[in-house]
């Protein structure tokens, strides 16, 4: 095998570091490089050597998860970020996405899911935990709808809106292709057709559009 994959691995909690430390440590692919327990250590190890992915928790003391992601990407236009985050800091998600972050980690997470998660932000993906997901489409539910949302019904088509429910659930254009029995060229041109109708840049701001207006249930 080539080189590993180097993390950098930001939360506040020294036990929770050292746990996921001994779990990414043991893929093969993977090495925690560098450690940090607050966005102000984090913005220190990028200067030293940046990483190729970052894992980073929301709630720090002296400079928080949000601060450290708007400096570091001000930094680093490119660095790929994934955040950690606990129930409750949903809020959190269409500040995180709107920066840049490209994927979303609930901290209970099997490790199996934090891999799933890095390879797709690596291949250039996006993650988002499935839970998030519904805890956000279940919070828009209980809220009025906004009427001066963007979400009229003519804007998709009904195969559109098929595909990006698939989208959201974090499948790949040829997972989406076999589950809808169609090519995945055809799935490629839905999505493209997506991202110009609804002027979304990637996947993550895509899901961030779907569940702001509603166009989708989980």
């Amino acid at each position: 095998m080539g080189n590993k994959y180097k993390i950098l691995l930001v939360d506040d909690h020294t036990l929770f570091r050292n746990g996921l430390k001994t779990l990414l440590n043991s893929v093969p692919d993977f090495e925690v490089s560098a450690e940090a327990s607050n966005g102000l250590e984090m913005l220190e190890k990028l200067k030293k050597e940046l990483p190729d992915i970052v894992l980073l928790d929301i709630e720090m003391p002296q400079m928080n998860g949000i601060q450290a992601a708007e400096e570091a990407f001000k930094l680093y236009p490119d660095l790929k970020i994934i955040t950690l985050s606990m129930y409750g800091e949903e809020d959190y998600y269409f500040k995180m996405v709107s920066l840049g972050v490209k994927g979303f980690l609930l901290k209970n997470s099997e490790i199996d899911d934090v891999v799933t998660a890095i390879n797709s932000v690596l291949e250039g993906g996006s993650f988002f935990s499935q839970e998030l997901l519904v805890n956000l489409v279940s919070n828009l539910k209980s809220t009025p709808t906004d009427e001066s949302g963007t979400n009229d019904d003519n804007l998709l088509s009904d195969r559109e809106l098929e595909i990006l429910l698939h989208i959201c659930k974090g499948e790949s254009n040829n997972e989406i292709a076999d589950a809808l029995f169609i090519s995945k060229r055809t799935v490629d041109k839905h999505r493209s057709n997506i991202l110009a109708k609804t002027g979304c840049k990637n996947t993550a701001n895509l899901v961030m559009y779907a569940i702001k207006n509603q166009l989708v249930e989980i």
